[in-house]
């Protein structure tokens, strides 16, 4: 019997649902790093109640159930919406046996979680949309829902209030490939600080929303599964063996120039060897590599990230502080769940474990598959968990993993699915559902909020909503507001709604705050174009900028100079700046078929 108090019976599909309250949660306090745990070598089918109990956590930390089967099933996508309630992407199609064979059946699914009665756990589901191929992301906007189908994306809307999809747009028929490995296919979608949706996997591809119109920008392919942004706005992003890569240049300044070789800056690794190790608390035989030397310890533990995906940086504030900022990030061939700190070392950004040899959380049941991460109203984390004995895709699937799959009848036990909710014993759950009744002066004030998550949507939704009659209120912060963080994004919105004035970013070229002068230089790409223009100037004041972010951004943000003038201030930078790779391939974007002119002005200067 689940562990708490059962408050609904739900029919659904001819299943029976119990809801149970939010003292349905993991163990706390357990000894910690917990190290290798005994287990059996058999890998059933868990109740949630029974895997909740097979978690590890540090001291004071558990997580709560959220939401199970037949609730919801197979989650690899999570938002939310200004009710607070929890919109999901289900994937039943991958790897529903050992052959994926009804791979293209249109089984694919988004999903509405409620929690009706308000205590934490949800308690009733609405199809939004189904009969999807391998739908994989969602957006939540303000007058419809942005989904993943590759290769289309489609732009949803409930015309009449009902929580399903009765309208249907055709934004791309260009977003990765139908035939495409569903671990690499296109996904994303992260409305970031700069306004625009930015994407991972196989597409070359981003969009903006402006004016109620998807524009689709030309990017460069990077990264697997999941998008992140911190609180400066750069964008992170990963591949399976390693766990955070991050923009310092935005990618899509790379893509303007075809002659590129090398493209430093843009998807960085900021991981080396040592940040790459695991400590799961179960042996891992049962992943792809296994039998090769040094994927797995002599103890049969996983040895390095081999299935990582799906970064967060947290950005809330209802978890103890010294999370804030940090990536976390889930690693399903692991069964666990892993923390690295950013660092600013001078010269640019590097991660190294939060613990020595534990993880945030890691669980001894195989088929704890780990698929999403995510920030939410409330200010706590939440994690997808697809639960399934098969996360391989089937043109990965070398003959030593079918052994194991067969062995302990991993691919036996599907339509399962959890979500769970991060939690310390020190967390109060803020209320879940802030912008239902916004007006555009409270969101405006939002952008002040502690939570990352509030203020990213405030932003969001001004800008949506083309709320202009609050440029002069966004003015004032941008100019004055005493958290750096709300100063980025009154600047951000303003721009968003083309409603920034030459003034408001001259001052803010000049901040206290680095990452409010890389992006005042972004904002003032607009005006660099015009001929002989005031701000370029002031931006062209930043080459003695001792930081080495705005050196970064520069480099790039020169190239929307008239071509003499580019050429003039990309010299003078590449002659201080030259040893940084960054500054180097960043500038060389902006030069776009004038490198040989520059480096003959480089050299005839020394």
């Amino acid at each position: 019997m689940p562990i708490g108090r059962i408050v609904t019976l739900v029919a659904l599909t001819g299943l029976t649902f119990v809801s149970v309250s939010a003292q349905q949660r993991s163990p706390a306090n357990r000894p910690w790093p917990p190290g290798l745990q005994k287990v059996s070598p058999d890998s059933p089918v868990l109740s949630p109640a029974e895997e909740l109990k097979t978690f590890y956590m540090p001291p004071g930390y558990h997580v709560e159930l959220v939401a199970s089967e037949p609730l919801v099933e197979a989650p690899v996508a999570l938002d939310w919406d200004l009710q607070g309630r929890l919109w999901v992407v289900e994937m039943p199609g991958f790897m529903a046996n050992l052959t994926g064979s009804n791979e293209h059946d249109p089984m694919g699914r988004v999903v509405v979680l409620e929690d009706t009665n308000h205590d934490g756990v949800m308690d009733k589901r609405t199809v939004f949309a189904d009969h999807m191929v391998l739908a994989r992301s969602l957006k939540v906007l303000d007058r419809g829902v942005l989904v993943a189908e590759p290769p289309n994306v489609w732009f949803m809307r409930d015309t009449n209030g009902d929580l399903q999809a009765d309208e249907k747009q055709l934004v791309t028929g260009e977003f990765g490939n139908f035939n495409g490995d569903p671990q690499n296919n296109a996904n994303g979608f992260y409305w970031a600080m700069d306004n625009r949706m930015y994407t991972a996997g196989v597409t070359e591809i981003q969009f903006r929303l402006k004016d109620g119109v998807f524009e689709i920008q030309k990017t460069l392919e990077r990264g697997e599964w999941g998008v992140a942004q911190d609180d400066a706005g750069r964008i992170y992003r990963n591949t399976n063996e390693s766990a955070v890569h991050v923009d310092y240049v935005p990618t899509y300044y790379y893509a303007r120039n075809p002659n590129l070789l090398r493209t430093r800056g843009s998807y960085e690794r900021l991981v080396d060897d040592d940040a790459n190790v695991v400590w799961p608390v179960r042996p891992n035989p049962g992943t792809n590599r296994a039998y090769q030397l040094g994927i797995d310890r002599p103890d049969g533990t996983l040895n390095r990230y081999t299935a990582v995906c799906a970064p967060l940086v947290y950005r809330g504030d209802r978890l103890p502080a010294d999370l804030y900022g940090n990536v976390f990030v889930a690693e399903a061939a692991a069964n666990l769940v892993g923390r690295l700190v950013i660092e600013d070392t001078g010269k640019g950004l590097r991660a190294r474990r939060a613990y020595e040899k534990g993880e945030f959380l890691a669980s001894t049941d195989e088929r704890f598959r780990p698929s999403f991460i995510t920030g939410a109203p409330d200010g706590t984390m939440y994690i997808a968990d697809m639960y399934r004995g098969i996360i391989e895709h089937r043109i990965s699937i070398t003959e030593y993993l079918r052994d194991q799959i067969l062995s302990r009848k991993l691919d036996q036990g599907t339509g399962y699915g959890r979500i769970y909710r991060v939690m310390h014993q020190t967390t109060r759950r803020a209320p879940s559902d802030p912008f239902s009744t916004a007006t555009p002066q409270q969101l405006v004030q939002a952008l002040s909020s502690p939570n990352g998550w509030r203020r990213d949507t405030a932003q969001r939704l001004l800008v949506e909503r083309g709320a202009r009659n609050m440029a002069p209120s966004l003015a004032q912060l941008a100019s004055s507001a005493q958290d750096w963080r709300t100063r980025l994004h009154a600047l951000w919105t303003l721009d968003g709604l083309d409603a920034i004035d030459v003034a408001t970013v001259r001052k803010a070229l000049n901040d206290s705050s680095r990452d409010v002068r890389v992006s005042a230089i972004r904002i003032a790409e607009r005006w660099l174009g015009e001929a002989n223009h005031p701000i370029q100037g002031a931006v062209l004041a930043r080459l003695d900028d001792p930081d080495w972010q705005v050196r970064q951004q520069l480099a790039a943000s020169l190239g929307a100079l008239p071509q003499e003038a580019r050429e003039a201030a990309l010299v003078s930078l590449l002659d201080r700046y030259a040893e940084d790779p960054v500054v180097m391939d960043a500038a060389l974007s902006s030069l776009r078929g004038r490198e040989a002119a520059v480096l003959e002005r480089l050299i005839k200067q020394r």
